[in-house]
Parts: C-alpha cells; sequence; structure tokens
C-alpha cells in the first residue's frame, strides 16, 4: 500500500489552511471541481515572495474595456515604436516586450495597439504597492508592476502564515485594481523571482531550500535573473547550457573565465543569494526616449527632440530630489545599432539645460550622415540634490543661473501648466 504522505497546504479558492492534511480542501471538497491547493513540505516555513503583476500594462487596458478581454492587444509606440507590454493572446502569436512594432504586427496583424498611458498605470501600482505596505513594510520595489516582500515574523500579526498572506493578497489585488498577479515563495530573493515567472499568469509558485539546488539543476543558464543574450550567448559557444554544468564547475573556475560574472554565476547557480529585501532601493538612473516616426539625421532635428526628453529627466530628478554625475546619451541607428555615450559632469546636477547641452556635446560626434530611429538622454550616478549639486548659489555660477532660472520656471508651470512658459525652442512653430 502507498503511504499518504501529509503536508502543509492551503486553498487558493477559500484560503482554509492545515498544517497536515491532504490536498484536497476539506472546506470547499463539497464542490464538483477540486478546489486549487497549494501544498509543499516547506510552504508555512517560507517568507521571501516576489509579486508580479500579469502582462500589467495590457491588463489595465482589458479591465478598462472589456471589449477587449479576448483579443490581442499590444501595448505600444507608433509603426516604429516597440512593444511596450502584451497580452497574454498576443504572445501565443509569437509578439514580445521590446519586439519593433512592425514585426509585432506582422506576427499578430489583428491586434489592437494602445498607446501607454503611464499615468493610470502608475495610480494602479501605487494602490498594489500601498497593499503589499500593510502586510509588511519590508517591501522593494524593482519596477511599476513587480516588487519583493519580506513578511519574516508577520504569521502571529496577520493570524496566518506568510504563504497563505500572500494567497490573500492576490485576491485582494483582483477585487480592488482589477487585475491579476503571479507569486514566487521562496528562502531568498533569487529563487522567489525564478519561482513567479513558473506558472504565469495568476500563479503561485514555491521553490524549498531541500530541493533548490536539484531544481536549478534541471533548468537553462538563461533562467538566472540578470544573464543577458551576450553572456549566454558566450556561455554556450563554450558549451555550457545547463544550469547543472555551471554547479559541477567550482567558482574559481568559472572566475577565471568569465570574472566577477562567473563568480556571481558560481553563487546563485546553487541557489545561494544573501541579499535582503531593501525598502529603500536605490535608484540608479533617470532617463527618457523617443522613436521617430521616420528616421532623422540632421543635427538640428535630433537636437529639437532631444530638449523634451531633458525638460521630462529634470522634472523626475528634481522630484525625487536626485542630482547625477554622469550624463547619458543613447541613440538607435536605423539598422537597429544601439549607440551609448556617457560624459562626467564638474559636479552632479538635475537642470534640463545641464543635461541637454551636454547631451548636445555628445550628440555633435555621432552625426555623421548616419540616420536614427531613437535618441535618449539621462543622469546616472545618481546622488541627494543636495550633496553638491549646484549648491552654490551666493557666487553666483552659471549653474546657480541656471537653477534659479529653471526654479523660476517650474513654479510658473505648477501654477498655470506645463505651456506656461519655456525655453523658445518648446515653442518653435507654434
Amino acid at each position: 500500500m502507498t503511504e499518504i504522505v501529509h503536508k502543509p497546504f492551503f486553498c487558493r479558492r477559500c484560503l482554509n489552511f492545515e498544517e497536515n492534511a491532504l490536498a484536497r480542501c476539506k472546506v470547499c471538497e463539497t464542490t464538483s471541481i477540486p478546489a486549487p491547493t497549494v501544498t509543499h513540505p516547506e510552504l508555512f516555513d517560507l517568507s521571501i515572495a516576489h509579486l508580479d503583476c500579469d502582462a500589467f500594462y495590457a491588463a489595465i487596458e482589458k479591465r478598462d474595456d472589456p471589449s477587449l478581454a479576448d483579443r490581442p492587444v499590444i501595448v505600444g509606440g507608433g509603426r516604429r515604436g516597440v512593444v511596450t507590454t502584451c497580452c497574454y493572446i498576443a504572445r501565443t502569436y509569437g509578439v514580445r516586450s521590446a519586439m519593433p512594432m512592425f514585426k509585432a504586427l506582422a506576427a499578430c496583424p489583428d491586434a489592437v495597439v494602445i498607446r501607454p498611458d503611464f499615468e493610470k498605470y502608475l495610480t494602479a501600482g501605487q494602490t498594489i504597492r500601498t497593499m503589499m505596505r500593510a502586510l509588511t513594510p519590508l517591501v522593494e520595489p524593482l519596477s511599476i508592476d513587480e516588487a519583493f516582500m519580506d513578511l519574516s515574523g508577520t504569521a502571529r500579526m496577520h493570524g496566518e502564515p506568510p504563504a497563505v498572506t500572500m494567497a490573500r493578497l492576490q485576491q485582494a489585488v483582483v477585487e480592488e485594481v482589477g487585475v491579476t498577479v503571479s507569486v514566487g515563495l521562496s528562502h531568498n530573493k533569487f529563487l522567489a523571482k525564478i519561482a513567479s515567472d513558473f506558472d504565469k499568469p495568476s500563479g503561485y509558485f514555491v521553490i524549498g531550500r531541500a530541493e533548490t539546488k536539484s531544481f536549478l539543476a534541471a533548468q537553462p543558464i538563461s533562467l538566472i535573473w540578470g544573464i543577458g543574450s551576450k553572456t549566454t550567448a558566450r556561455l554556450a559557444g563554450d558549451g555550457l547550457y545547463t544550469i547543472a554544468q555551471l554547479q559541477a564547475m567550482d567558482a574559481k573556475t568559472l572566475a577565471a573565465r568569465y570574472g566577477e560574472t562567473g563568480l556571481r554565476l558560481a553563487r546563485l547557480a546553487h541557489g545561494d543569494d544573501s541579499r535582503s529585501v531593501s525598502p529603500h532601493r536605490d535608484t540608479k538612473s533617470v532617463s527618457a526616449e523617443t522613436t521617430f516616426n521616420d528616421d532623422i539625421s540632421a543635427y538640428r532635428s535630433l537636437e529639437d527632440r532631444l530638449w523634451p526628453l531633458c525638460e521630462k529627466v529634470s522634472r523626475r530628478m528634481k522630484e525625487k530630489g536626485l542630482a547625477g554625475r554622469v550624463v547619458t546619451l543613447k541613440l538607435k541607428t536605423a539598422a537597429f545599432k544601439t549607440i551609448t555615450r556617457r560624459r562626467t559632469l564638474e559636479e552632479p546636477s538635475n537642470l534640463a539645460r545641464v543635461l541637454f547641452d551636454t547631451g548636445c556635446s555628445m550628440l555633435t560626434g555621432e552625426c555623421d550622415g548616419r540616420s536614427f530611429r531613437l535618441i535618449g538622454i539621462g543622469y546616472a550616478e545618481l546622488g541627494n540634490a543636495g550633496d553638491g549639486a549646484s549648491q552654490r548659489g551666493f557666487f553666483g555660477t552659471d549653474n546657480d543661473r541656471l537653477a534659479r532660472r529653471e526654479a523660476a520656471i517650474d513654479a510658473l508651470r505648477e501654477k498655470f501648466g506645463d505651456s506656461a512658459i519655456g525655453p523658445g525652442r518648446v515653442f518653435k512653430g507654434k
């Protein structure tokens, strides 16, 4: 006779949970369809979670327009833009995020294309973030639609294990925000993020300590978070395809071959991740970019497109109280080759004019007859705006005069709207 193994479990339908029961929920067992239960030997011992909204932007659009429910939806730019995100129906046609729009529409010609409404998405994302923080103060956002959570020590407060609290949050997001989310639960951040992507949409996946090494061994190296296509290709060129192969190699060998990346691979291949969930995750850069409807080669035309981006970046920097020491310029050629240039400033800044002037000086060297389809600009190596960022107003430096001028413009726009005032280039042609 086969021995029946009892495991901790909970029911995703009614949220009944038991320490030692069969996988079928006693509360829901009268229904004709078995209740959707989650069971795992370590289920009630794990407290690090990763919550990821399912096709978030597309889901918000479908929420607001029920007629789109059964249609492929792509959120992104015009015919020259790229896919920001797409729903799961569109994905069955091969559409993927960051795919050029013309390729996406060739793969799925019946798709409904919607321009992004980032303010709407931000509002929904902030609502979900508030719901997370009501459960634990240890919430580490990764983007508008995903975050890590550490629910260690919250069982007594909520009257249930963290695993059940996360399932309750899943239900609450559907009811209050109208979108679904997927949850990954494990003993560290690396594994929690992997788990959240294993059962989408509306998924709930668990990776325990005891199974960590065996679970990872069966996966491709590309599953490791942060390992891009170039590194994956290099590893494949060396005959390395699976995490099991990395596990069979020692850290010294991997470091000799791949440097810091090799040391990281050695740790993550065994599921080692000591990072804590930090609610104060630093912003590494602030940038903005735009894709043109038609390729542009003329410097003046590129310059005109650059200024609004500089204003957008500057506004976000000032709102966050940040200043950057490095300016980055991004260009994409008509042949889809990406060019990135960086320049270090003499002192940190968050001014639109400093960003623009520095960007233009780098742009000049790239305007050699080539045509471009995209331009982007941003600040990097960020710090607090008070830490040396154009603070010498009493001495009347050029940057201080620019800062006072931009502060006056910002105040007028706050009162009368964005179109109230601006440099002459903003009103060109009006």
